[in-house]
């Protein structure tokens, strides 16, 4: 499945580096320029899929550079400005000569996600014309409800019960158990809803910036959505949904009982249409007797409750899940096919799972770029990975291979359970390893450790 592929331009190394870390991470092909001429020279060579431009650059600034493509008529993709303090007015009139939003310093996690998505999906220039082009229809969901325990089977029921539904929904569960693909399971077989699927990572919202990134803003005409906007019509998935700040679980609960909201800055009320799916790894209930979570917000979110159970509790289903993640990473991926074994299959029934879903698509994933044998057998689980028995401790050490590559394994077993344990939060993760968050990225991606989903 290829990526889609992204230009960062900014003359500061630390904002290059950040902005590419993170849309790594999310799945992006990430390139970079500092100047204006580096921009220019990888234009005209491969046409990205959204550019990230900054307004000051030393040999040309942002929005000359914008003009110079719009009248050259190489302007076929989305660009997003980058403004630093007292910027913003230029980055408005920006968006007069062809940029489809801007972003501000400092950067806002949760606000640069959103509109890339957002660039990406609804405003992608076909021409001259303005005219914008449908993209193709997102990937083949992984596989969900697979499998043959009576806990699948309910599961099925209450996910088919829920499909005409266009009330809140809460789903609690463990980390990496899946929680977003029922969410968007739940928005794909919804008849009655016909926007988008939007994901909020709720720990990536800061206080400051709450009220803006959740209803939107208006500036000097320029509407710029927030997540309720964005989402109208469709689902807003709030992951960790006891991690909002307390000023957005304000925003969204007046949201919601008003049926209305103000962007900043704006006169016109924005109705609030879209269908609030939340997720939690445990009851709202304990969030809020630990003061995390309004009350009367959760019980907005928990009109209907979901539970999924972590993968140890239904082993059952391991083999037909495992069938359907090879099926596909094999039709998404290109990869080729190969099967587990009944003792292979038998072995990963008896395992702990502590990452759950997500640990299991992970192993198939780098059992199948590996290749081998068609035949997948218990040695090979057990070399790949290191796996070992939930009472052990130790790392399983590789002695078979170069020291450099053998050190690279450990690590990468090393950081894999310690991923597991801290329920895939990345800040957790390196205040326990004693790394930075950039430092850590760069890691984690060096020894291609999938921490895209770790916060399903």
């Amino acid at each position: 499945m290829s990526e889609r592929a992204i230009l960062v331009v900014d003359d500061e190394p630390d904002i290059r580096g950040l902005l590419q870390e993170i849309l790594e991470d999310e799945g992006y092909a990430v390139s970079t320029a500092d100047t204006a001429a580096a921009a220019q020279a990888y234009v005209s060579e491969c046409k990205p899929d959204l550019v990230l431009l900054d307004i000051w650059m030393p040999d040309m600034d942002g929005v000359s550079l914008l003009k110079t493509w719009k009248s050259s008529g190489v302007l076929e993709f989305p660009v997003i400005m980058i403004s630093g303090h007292g910027t913003v007015e230029t980055a408005v009139e920006a968006t007069r000569h062809g940029a489809v939003d801007f972003i501000e310093k400092p950067l806002s996690l949760a606000k640069l996600l959103l509109t890339v998505e957002k660039a990406l999906t609804e405003h992608v220039p076909a021409g001259e014309g303005g005219a914008t082009k449908t993209l193709a229809p997102v990937a083949r969901r992984l596989p969900l409800v697979a499998g043959v325990s009576d806990y699948i089977k309910s599961l099925r029921e209450q996910l088919v019960a829920h499909s005409s539904r266009t009330d809140s929904l809460l789903l609690v569960g463990e980390s990496g158990s899946g929680r977003v693909l029922f969410a968007q399971h739940a928005h794909d077989k919804n008849p009655e809803l016909s926007g988008r699927f939007i994901q909020l990572r709720c720990d990536s919202l800061s206080s400051v910036n709450a009220h803006k990134e959740l209803y939107g803003d208006e500036n000097n005409g320029v509407i710029s959505q927030g997540y309720l906007e964005s989402a109208s019509g469709g689902t807003l998935f709030l992951t960790d949904v006891e991690q909002l700040p307390q000023s957005a679980q304000q925003c969204v609960r007046q949201a919601i009982e008003q049926q209305g909201f103000l962007r900043v800055g704006g006169q016109t009320r924005v109705p609030f249409r879209c269908r609030l799916v939340a997720s939690s790894r445990s009851e709202l209930s304990i969030a809020v007797h630990q003061g995390m979570l309004d009350a009367s917000l959760a019980r907005l979110l928990s009109n209907e409750t979901l539970t999924i159970k972590p993968l140890r509790e239904h082993p059952e289903d391991i083999p037909a899940l495992l069938e359907g993640l090879v099926d596909w990473h094999v039709e998404e991926e290109g990869l080729a096919y190969r099967h587990f074994s009944v003792a292979a299959q038998n072995r990963l029934r008896n395992l702990e799972w502590p990452g759950n879903l997500l640990e299991l698509k992970n192993l198939v994933q780098r059992i199948l770029l590996l290749g081998g044998p068609a035949e997948i057998e218990v040695p090979e689980i057990n070399r790949v990975l290191g796996i070992v028995p939930s009472n052990d401790t130790t790392l399983a050490l590789r002695h078979d291979l170069p020291l450099r590559e053998a050190r690279a394994d450990f690590e990468r077993q090393y950081l894999l359970r310690c991923l597991a344990e801290s329920q895939g939060n990345i800040g957790d993760l390196a205040k326990h390893v004693g790394m930075e968050r950039t430092h850590l990225y760069r890691k984690l991606r060096s020894l291609d450790i999938d921490l895209d989903k770790a916060r399903e």
